[in-house]
């Protein structure tokens, strides 16, 4: 994170966030100041190191320093969530609907991937709830609120075509079959999402490394915090979100068959018959095998001849 980017993250939590701001004791003498706070939260984040290690560098202390952690994740999710965390408008998702017919896989909004966070001092109670195995990504899929809008009727309606056969439920790419060329494919797409965890590490050795708090929530909180620097940083570096897609897709041709519709609502008050009918057509399984089929028999009319031809 470079310096013009950072100093407008100080200043904003030292105006709005209340445990940032410089205050003077009965003496008149002043407290840490609020860069010396960001500062020591930055390098635990970043190089995933314990709280005590930055009291020689920073002169604060271990409580403090996890206080600061504390503050700071909770104010950067509270001020910048909304902004570096929001769902997709329309435009964005007709925009990933495009990207995703023009890499052969429409009605695709993104591909989906689990990153296993080690915690470190896991509960005893809840340890075989956080370990290696049983929560693949279909699992952790399961349990995950990625389709409550869906379900609730909140999201915005999508229809695309696949293989001839008109879908209306978008999907998010996982483990599939194993169809040479469809596996081929498959892998470069989910490439993408693998790459992304591979760098939020990278900038975040927090995220690395075990997580040292014992509090779940905290844990969680530090996530999100990390993903919207992230997100910060991309756009700071990159000028926008959609460079590379922009470049990527203005190879293909608009003549896609996935449409957002626009003049749907999304804000219809929702029941239990027709949240409990949606969730019912999100797990049939039939139609997810014949979508699978469906998107292999597609990508080998699109790219097999090329295939056949190396």
């Amino acid at each position: 994170m470079n310096k013009p980017l950072f100093m407008p993250i100080v200043d904003r939590l030292s105006n709005e966030v209340d445990f940032f701001r410089q205050k003077k004791d009965a003496l008149g003498r002043l407290s840490l100041s609020p860069l010396q706070k960001c500062t020591a939260v930055i390098r635990v984040l970043a190089y995933g190191s314990a709280a005590d290690v930055v009291d020689e560098y920073l002169r604060l202390g271990e409580t403090t320093t996890r206080s600061c952690v504390e503050h700071f994740v909770e104010g950067i999710i509270y001020l910048l969530g909304d902004e570096y965390l929001r769902r997709p408008t329309p435009a964005d998702l007709q925009r990933l609907l495009d990207i995703g017919e023009h890499r052969g896989f429409p009605g695709m909004i993104r591909s989906i991937d689990c990153m296993h966070w080690e915690w470190k001092n896991c509960p005893t109670a809840w340890k075989s709830q956080y370990s290696r195995g049983s929560l693949n990504d279909i699992n952790v899929l399961d349990h995950s609120p990625v389709f409550d809008d869906i379900i609730k009727g909140q999201a915005p309606k999508v229809t695309f075509s696949v293989n001839g056969r008109e879908y209306h439920l978008t999907y998010y790419l996982t483990d599939g079959p194993k169809a040479v060329l469809f596996a081929q494919h498959q892998e470069a797409v989910r490439k993408d999402v693998e790459r992304v965890f591979g760098v939020l590490q990278a900038r975040f050795a927090i995220v690395k490394n075990s997580a040292l708090f014992w509090d779940k929530a905290k844990t969680e909180r530090i996530m999100r915090a990390c993903i919207v620097l992230h997100n910060m940083i991309v756009e700071d570096e990159q000028d926008g979100y959609t460079h590379f897609d922009v470049l990527e897709f203005q190879q293909g041709e608009d003549t896609g068959t996935s449409h957002v519709d626009l003049t749907y609502s999304t804000d219809i008050p929702s029941n239990i018959a027709n949240m409990m009918g949606v969730r019912t057509r999100i797990r049939d399984r039939q139609m997810h095998q014949q979508l699978k089929a469906d998107l292999v028999e597609h990508l080998w009319s699109k790219f097999g001849r090329d295939e056949d031809n190396n």
